[in-house]
């Protein structure tokens, strides 16, 4: 059994320009002429995120790469404006040893960490005994627990991802997907205050929890 920390690969892109882009959009739909050069373009973009006039921010996607929990992806994929690339199960009958993330609301060291390895432990034990037996895909899938590590490129266009972040970055959100998405808005925040600044997150959420943010290397 191997214990890894989740990450995110964030594709690179430069926030001034997704920002100048979107406000060209929009300046057709007001017949608003502008110099891109000076910093109206933010005026015009907060115009139409106050008034929800959101549509404009469809032109424009960003992609991410997460490790995470399989149960991050059952909550990310209810989200039906947005394009999945996920790891499949069926790879782990190739892993000598499962990959598990080590999860972010059990503390080490206390009574129910130790059963919770316990239980992965034992799953490990029996996923081994029968993937040696022979067992099919399907069959060894029905034992693989939500602390499964599994890869999960994501691409939403903003509009999206701010609603994404709005419901999974909240204190009601599951704390394996706010470790995961937090961080990114954060990032979003920086690059992009005019189009992300408005989101509210669970500020409370322990920063050393962070997953980590890398570069997404295309090949």
């Amino acid at each position: 059994m191997k214990l890894i920390d989740p990450v995110v690969y964030v594709e690179n892109y430069d926030g001034e320009e997704i920002m100048k882009f979107l406000a060209n959009m929009a300046s057709t739909c007001y017949n608003y002429e502008f110099d891109i050069s000076k910093d109206n373009y933010k005026d015009l973009l907060l115009k139409c995120i106050k008034s929800d006039h959101s549509s404009i921010l469809e032109h424009k996607t960003i992609t991410i790469k997460m490790i995470g929990d399989s149960g991050v992806y059952k909550d990310l994929e209810r989200h039906r404006y947005a394009t999945f690339s996920v790891e499949s199960i069926k790879n782990l009958k190739y892993e000598s040893e499962l990959k598990l993330i080590k999860p972010v609301n059990i503390e080490e060291q206390t009574d129910f960490y130790y059963e919770w390895e316990k239980c992965v432990k034992k799953l490990e034990e029996s996923f081994q005994i029968m993937k040696r037996e022979g067992a099919t895909e399907e069959q060894l899938r029905m034992i693989i627990p939500y602390s499964a590590a599994l890869e999960m490129n994501v691409t939403c266009n903003i509009r999206e991802w701010r609603h994404l972040f709005s419901l999974r970055t909240t204190f009601h959100a599951h704390p394996a997907i706010r470790q995961l998405l937090i961080p990114v808005l954060v990032k979003f925040k920086q690059d992009m205050p005019e189009l992300f600044a408005d989101i509210e997150y669970d500020t409370e959420f322990p920063k050393e929890k962070y997953a980590k943010i890398l570069p997404l290397q295309i090949i």
